[in-house]
Parts: structure tokens; sequence; C-alpha cells
């Protein structure tokens, strides 16, 4: 029988008596230490090996995250009922707001998620949803990031010869794509999906997600550097596909950057110099480029700006920037915005935005 708790603090107590969590992992994001901590060494092992690339200790930590492998709970609660995504039916996801914190319940999987003052848990199989244990690990750096005075962004993000380019676009426009064409040529990988960005002055600073990309089929077959995600016998499936079928599959590989790229090409905070809009369609159309001023195109920003979401509960002393179009506006006009409109070509942006890099001008 789950006990009377009302509290995030009280829940947390509680499942780690319930599963004490013995078994620590170490992380360091650019500055932020994680301290992971749960009670299968089996957890451990499986995010050791996903964050190769981030294992470092630093005491004391900045985040604590338990662990706890369990059966799938039912906890005595009234959750709210969060209302699907725009253009989505299925309801996901459920939550509770409490005095310290919130939690959040995943109906599919049965993942429960506790979080709040910087000592957050996870309960339930997993094991067999290691990718919610890793999203909700990086939810709570994002927030950590942004309660130091980051905006959210929906980006992309590479180095090249130590400028930092955001990858932004309207749905499906290819972003991540775009920053493994760039990488084929030598950058260097910031983030997938998520970029905080943070204004000093009269520039920016961009930081990533430790987060493999999830790339669909039709980016793989297209980048020599990916093909080895495939089987032979995956690969032969989807080159039967036409160009069309490939762009509207909805089938999702992560993306090892050190087996496909090189070793040490994972860095997840750079200057941030450029964004890159990309605003084009499949039309065949010639691709083009201009540099734009976002104050006088509105109609960009919903391409990077953010919704915070779910697992977000920002704390008094919480420094984030109002986010409003104005204040994105006046964070962007730190950098150079380019415009990608007309037809969809990879090789043709991707070598426009390292020249952009190189000399400050545009040449498509």
């Amino acid at each position: 029988m789950w006990p009377k708790i009302n509290t995030r603090k009280g829940i947390v107590e509680h499942l780690k008596e319930t599963w004490p969590a013995g078994h620590d992992l170490d992380l360091f994001f650019g500055g932020c230490a994680v301290r992971v901590r749960a009670n299968d060494l089996r957890v451990i092992e499986a995010l050791d090996a996903y964050y190769s690339n981030f294992v470092g200790k630093s005491d004391p930590p900045d985040i604590l995250v338990s662990v706890h492998e369990s059966p799938a709970l039912e906890l005595p609660f009234d959750f709210m009922v969060k209302a699907p995504d725009p253009g989505k039916t299925k309801i996901k996801e459920e939550f509770l707001d409490l005095p310290d914190g919130r939690i959040v319940r995943k109906r599919l999987t049965g993942m429960i998620f506790v979080f709040g003052d910087g000592d957050h848990a996870a309960v339930g199989p997993c094991l067999a949803n290691l990718n919610q244990v890793v999203n909700f690990i990086n939810n709570r750096y994002i927030e950590w990031l942004l309660c130091k005075g980051c905006l959210l962004g929906h980006a992309a993000g590479i180095i090249w010869q130590g400028k930092g380019l955001a990858l932004a676009g309207f749905s499906g426009a290819g972003k991540s794509t775009l920053a493994l064409h760039i990488m084929t040529r030598g950058a260097a990988f910031v983030s997938n999906d998520r970029l905080m960005v943070e204004a000093r002055r009269d520039a920016l600073v961009m930081y990533g997600v430790a987060k493999l990309p999830r790339i669909n089929p039709g980016t793989i077959l297209n980048n020599p550097s990916l093909m080895g995600i495939l089987s032979d016998e995956e690969q032969e499936t989807f080159q039967s596909l036409s160009k069309e079928e490939l762009w509207e599959l909805e089938h999702k590989f992560d993306a090892p950057i050190d087996e496909c790229f090189g070793s040490d090409l994972f860095i997840l905070n750079a200057p941030m110099v450029a964004l890159a809009i990309l605003n084009w369609t499949p039309n065949g159309a010639p691709t083009t480029v201009q540099k734009v001023d976002m104050a006088t195109r509105p109609d960009l920003l919903p391409a990077f700006m953010k919704s915070t979401g779910l697992f977000f509960v920002p704390g008094q002393d919480c420094r984030m920037p109002e986010p409003s179009a104005e204040n994105y506006a006046s964070c962007l006009s730190r950098c150079d915005v380019l415009e990608f409109s007309g037809g969809v070509d990879f090789h043709k942006a991707a070598e426009a935005c390292l020249a952009f890099l190189d000399t400050g001008r545009i040449g498509v």
C-alpha cells in the first residue's frame, strides 16, 4: 500500500527507502555535474554506455537523479491529463503538481517521474524504457540552464572552427539531417533538437543536450557516414522506397557520433555566431539563402521558439527571461540569421553554412 505522501521530497525519500539506489554514475554536462543513482546495476551500465562522452565526476553534484527499476506502479493520486500537442490526438501523459515539485506519469509505459529542487527520481520499468530515463536526465539539465538565464530553442547545433551554428526549421524541415551533412565536412556536434541560448552583452552562447541524434532512413541513405547504422536488409528495404515515402516515413534510429564521425566531436557548448532557419519545401526548386533581421521577420520566430513543456517546474530563483517573441527577437539580434527557402538541398545548404562561417558572406 502506497503511504499518504503529498510532497515531492517525501515521495523521493520513500522511493529511495523502498528501492535503495546503491549504484552511481557521475556525468558532466559542460559545467553541470549530474549524479545518477540506481537500484539496478544494469541501468547504470546502460546509461554509462549511452553517455560515454560525458562521464566525469565533479563534487558536489548540481543535480541528483535516482532511478528505481520496479514494476509499473499505481499511485493513489488524482492526476491531471496533459492535452495532446497540436495535431495529435493520443493522450500520453498525466501530471500532478505538488507544493515542492511535480509528478509526471507516462500512460503507455507506466513510468513515473518526480522532480523539483535539484533532487529527482524515476521509477518503473526503466530498463525497458531507457530512452525516457535519458530524456528525464537531460530535462533536468535543460531546466538547470534555463533557470540560469537561458532561452530554449528548437534547434540543432554544430561547431565549425570554434564558431557555433544553430539550425532551426518548421516541422520536418530536416535540421538534424543538415547538421549531420555539415559534420561529414569536419564539424563537431552540439545538439540534435534543443538548444539553450544565453545572451552575454552583444554575443550568444549556445548549450546542447547530451542526446544522440534521432534520424530517419532517408537521412541515413543520403549520408555515407551514417550507412553503418542500417543492416544490409534494412538498406535494401528503405532503398526500395520513393523519395516521397522516405520523407514521410516515421522510423527513427540513433546516430552514434563516435562511430559515425570520430571521437571527441560531441561538444555541448559554443559561441553562437549564426542561426540558419530552414523555411524550404521538397518541391525541386533551387535553394536560396538570404540574411534576415528577426525584428522584421516575426513569421520566422516560431521556427526557433520552443515551449518548456511539462518537465519544467521553475523555482523562485529561476532567472529564465519571459519566453516572449520580443525576448526571442532581442536575443537573436546578437547573431546573424540566415533563411533558407525554395527547394530542399542539404548538400548545397551545408556548403553555404560552412562558407558563411568561414567568410561571413552568403554564396549559394
